[in-house]
């Protein structure tokens, strides 16, 4: 979706790529056992239907941590180890896409376009807990973001309906962001990540614009690690017109 400020956001479903079974289709994620060459497809692929340069991407090696990178363009080519072990980007630079890879966890796109600085960032449960949500707007506004200025847009995750944990879990979550309380549909602990992540953003003065509405476990055009294990990744983008 694009916003008339010139800010964009966009989020992948598995249809329309080339990778086999159980990655089909659209696999973007090149750290699931995948083919590299039908990853590099699909990315591009992707890309192109989102009308943006495939080689102006920006990829993490998601470690479900709070690290922030800041950027200006995508990573060196070559092994998946060069790219730094971070769970969130922000780049001042217009055209420049930012992706998160995700298949359950919360992925969080952000922008002020007046301000001309975007950011991503990959919340599961360990970066909810960890504070990679607050740790990426607070890169942004040191930039010179404003928080009343974030456009903010959360992607397809598993829903708190779906999202079952051992009690002990849900109450060490809950303690620290009490909003990712939940309960299943049989009546078992559970979390709401993406409501946790609405939470944390809105205490930090930034309003969610809009979320998916996808449960990914729920949902049989999207990639759930709980649901399969074996699986694709989704992937999130957001950037800014040049």
């Amino acid at each position: 979706m694009a916003h008339a400020s010139g800010a964009h956001f966009a989020f992948t479903d598995r249809w329309g790529g080339v990778s086999a079974a159980p990655y089909a289709e659209l696999n973007l994620g090149g750290a699931v056992g995948d083919d590299p060459a039908a990853v590099r497809t699909n990315r591009a692929l992707a890309a192109g239907a989102l009308g943006i340069d495939p080689a102006s991407v920006v990829w993490m090696n998601q470690v479900h941590g709070k690290d922030v990178a800041v950027v200006d363009g995508p990573w060196q080519e070559g092994s998946n180890s060069e790219i730094p072990a971070v769970d969130a980007l922000v780049t001042t630079r217009r055209g420049l896409a930012l992706a998160v890879l995700t298949a359950d966890c919360t992925p969080v796109l952000l922008a002020d376009p007046v301000a001309g600085i975007a950011g991503a960032a990959h919340a599961g449960r360990p970066g909810l807990l960890a504070g990679v949500v607050p740790a990426v707007v607070g890169e942004m506004v040191r930039l010179g973001a404003e928080p009343d200025r974030i456009l903010a847009h959360i992607g397809p995750s598993v829903c708190g309906l779906c999202y079952e944990v051992p009690e002990a879990m849900r109450a060490e979550v809950a303690e620290a962001v009490p909003e990712s309380w939940a309960t299943t549909r049989r009546g078992t602990p559970a979390l709401d990540i993406a409501a946790g992540v609405r939470a944390q953003l809105g205490r930090l003065g930034v309003a969610v614009a809009g979320g998916s509405g996808v449960c990914t476990l729920e949902s049989a055009d999207h990639f759930s690690y709980r649901r399969e294990h074996t699986t694709g990744r989704l992937a999130s983008y957001v950037w800014l017109d040049g």
